[in-house]
């Protein structure tokens, strides 16, 4: 993983989360509107059957099922309240070299917290499919 590629670092940015936002289905009539997901750390990832899908580009809660209504930092702050983030007070073009090398830190700590608890998840459900086929295999040899 490296912490410096340009990709890893650019959603730090609000001008590029605000990016991809391009068909989110709130406008500015709302709450959730793209400034204020942006504004709040989120980047927004649709899929065929979730068009209102977001994601916190930091800690990597993913939210859905918006509501006009809903405010995002405040959504955020409640699903994710350990996200640093969301906690920061300065603006990121303020923070210190080391301030940032902490900040991302703690990004590559929640990255690989996730991918493991899905890695799990994948073998967990895995293995409950193969011990079903095995009691199912021993049944029908009984």
């Amino acid at each position: 993983m490296d912490s410096f590629n340009e990709e890893d670092i650019k959603m730090y940015f609000y001008e590029n989360r605000l990016k991809t936002f391009e068909k989110w289905p709130f406008d500015e009539d709302c709450t959730c509107t793209p400034e204020n997901m942006a504004k709040a750390g989120f980047i927004h990832t649709p899929s065929d059957n979730s068009p209102d899908v977001a994601i916190c580009f930091f800690c990597l809660k993913e939210l859905e099922g918006w509501e006009p209504e809903d405010d995002p930092e405040k959504e955020h702050k409640s699903h994710s309240s350990s996200c640093l983030f969301i906690a920061l007070k300065k603006n990121i073009e303020e923070l210190t070299v080391e301030e940032f090398l902490k900040l991302q830190k703690e990004r590559h700590k929640s990255i690989i917290i996730k991918t493991g608890k899905d890695a799990i998840a994948k073998f967990e459900e895995a293995a409950k499919l193969k011990r079903a086929e095995m009691i199912k295999t021993a049944m029908e040899e009984e």
